[in-house]
């Protein structure tokens, strides 16, 4: 009798805290759900020698509508443009007022329909043959501008970037060489065998310094992304730095320094080896041009996981390593060096395989977060002034993390008065990487005047005030029945009785 007591005493507190909480759970969604700052982009450019402005319709048409890209056999929903500003009448004189005012309208037209922009500048597109010894039969002059010029620019365009970096998702570093790709370049070291095959100490600097101007210029909220992994290295560690240096680690992520806020964008995704050049070492005023592949792909993968990683695929000629598993290592590529967008107009002779070959519908599921609420653990009932604890469980199934900051609240609207009384996770949504997540939090509400019935929700707005009370802008659970488009909240589905 003694034995059994004790065990009557416990199952009856068990079956009391059963009955003061309830746990709930969610199904997953198969959707391809449109979210901020991920997924495939659309590319549109312009030269400032014949400027043509974003059209809004187009913009908004690209955010309602999913969107086709010429070549492609599939679709996508979109959440990103990508610009490009060719700065074609402007190597030898500062920019014009007339310039930066249509840069401010395009800011604005996307910022009212709801998008995001990844963005860079060159001075050239424009590609030569000649009698050069460069392998891809590019040949000088190439056209780009001297840095003094460049460096003014810059410091021209910083007021637009801190007043529009609400709808800036990454700046790419740009400026130097055709297409802004910092290698076929007059000014800045180039590369190539006719340049001397190797980038000496004081072109590094130069870059260096650019890459400065550029962080300097965005808020530190907001990364900047270079072309290859060394650039990195040559900047965080200086010009002779080593190609087996240390990536960021994870008590150093996202913390606003000039390290945690540099991530990489890859154009020549899966096509080749070593991504035509991507992971090579250019060498600096002692050492010559390597082959670095497997020792900067080993840097780049650490690294990714705690930056902003995008790109676009150049070349089918990799096929089949670029095609999908078994035969490729498409997802396997992206996973590993966690990639939040891609390019879904070039090149589609890759992009159309994974399509066929059955993994795009995966890849434009994953790439980026994508964050599913498995299960959640609620109080039936409160009392102002007294704590409660809300548990939930999420699972991040996608390639990495969201890259911005951002909050993440538990909203309490009233049912009878719409009343909402917001409270903030103490959480880092950029540290949500690929995995589980554990939402568990005690609170405690304010006073009096909060008695009744409370539907609960799950918010994840932009970190930017300014764009806060715009659903477009909010991250949207994979889940059925959860998504509130009007609002931009996620339904927890349960009702709280607050006493």
């Amino acid at each position: 009798m003694k034995k059994i007591i004790p065990c009557l005493l416990m199952l009856f507190v068990l079956l009391q805290l059963n009955a003061q909480t309830v746990k709930l759970r969610y199904k997953e969604s198969d959707e391809d759900v449109r979210n901020p700052e991920r997924g495939f982009y659309i590319p549109l450019q312009t030269k400032a020698s014949n400027f043509s402005l974003l059209d809004r319709e187009q913009l908004r048409a690209f955010y309602t509508q999913p969107y086709t890209a010429g070549h492609a056999s599939y679709s996508v929903n979109v959440s990103l443009i990508y610009r490009a500003y060719e700065l074609d009448i402007f190597k030898d004189k500062p920019l014009s007022e007339d310039f930066l005012l249509n840069m401010q309208k395009d800011f604005d037209a996307v910022r009212e329909a709801g998008l995001k922009v990844i963005l860079r500048f060159a001075y050239t597109n424009k590609t030569h043959e000649g009698d050069c010894k460069d392998e891809y039969k590019i040949c000088p002059p190439y056209g780009d501008a001297p840095k003094q010029i460049v460096f003014n620019h810059v410091k021209q365009l910083k007021p637009l970037f801190q007043k529009n970096a609400d709808v800036i998702a990454v700046l790419q570093e740009g400026f130097i060489g055709i297409w802004g790709e910092n290698y076929f370049t007059d000014y800045f070291g180039c590369g190539t065998n006719g340049g001397g095959g190797r980038i000496f100490d004081s072109s590094w600097l130069d870059r260096n310094q650019l890459l400065n101007y550029l962080l300097d210029a965005m808020p530190r909220e907001r990364m900047i992304q270079v072309r290859t992994p060394q650039i990195k290295q040559r900047y965080v560690y200086g010009a002779r730095a080593k190609v087996n240096v240390p990536a960021i680690v994870r008590k150093d992520a996202f913390n606003k320094t000039d390290k945690a806020r540099i991530g990489f964008h890859n154009d020549c995704f899966l096509a080749s080896a070593d991504d035509y050049g991507t992971f090579n070492d250019y060498g600096n005023s002692v050492s010559k041009r390597d082959t670095a592949n497997y020792r900067l792909r080993k840097y780049f993968e650490a690294d990714s996981r705690y930056v902003a990683v995008g790109g676009e695929t150049c070349d089918d000629a990799y096929s089949p390593q670029n095609d999908c598993e078994p035969t490729g290592h498409a997802e396997n590529e992206m996973r590993r060096m966690h990639y939040s967008y891609l390019n879904t107009n070039y090149n589609n002779k890759v992009n159309n395989d994974w399509d066929s070959l059955g993994c795009m519908k995966s890849i434009k599921q994953k790439l980026g977060y994508r964050l599913i609420l498995r299960n959640a653990t609620f109080p039936r009932k409160i009392k102002t002034k007294k704590p409660f604890k809300i548990l939930l469980q999420i699972e991040n199934v996608g390639y990495a993390s969201p890259f911005n900051p951002r909050p993440v609240q538990l909203i309490l609207r009233n049912k009878q008065t719409q009343q909402i009384i917001t409270l903030d996770f103490k959480t880092w949504i950029q540290k949500w990487f690929t995995g589980s997540i554990t939402l568990q939090q005690q609170f405690v509400l304010p006073g009096a005047g909060t008695k009744g019935e409370y539907e609960l929700l799950l918010n994840l707005p932009d970190g930017y005030i300014s764009l806060q009370n715009n659903p477009a802008y909010s991250i949207r659970l994979a889940n059925k029945d959860v998504w509130e488009a009007v609002t931009g909240l996620n339904r927890l589905n349960h009702v709280l009785i607050i006493e």
